[in-house]
């Protein structure tokens, strides 16, 4: 998984959640500030990793979840009066 986009995640969202216990916690208005900064522009470079990756997949809509793959199913309606 040479370049995978991981580890960018994994990382805004260690600072991302550091930041909140910040606030709760009463620390320092400008370290708060500066690490909001810094989560921001990580979440940025996230999301480009994330639609940069070059992954693909054999799985449609139709396959609904992966863990629990379902049928499609067909509904069959008989006698159905509208108003």
């Amino acid at each position: 998984m040479k370049n995978s986009p991981f580890p960018y995640v994994i990382i805004t969202t260690f600072l991302l959640v550091t930041i909140t216990i910040m606030c709760a916690m009463n620390l320092p208005f400008n370290w708060v500030f500066y690490l909001t900064v810094i989560g921001q522009a990580l979440v940025v470079l996230m999301v480009y990793k994330v639609l940069t990756d070059t992954y693909t997949t054999d799985k449609t809509f139709e396959n609904f979840y992966e863990d629990c793959p379902i049928e499609p199913l067909e509904v069959k309606v008989m006698n159905e009066n509208f108003r």
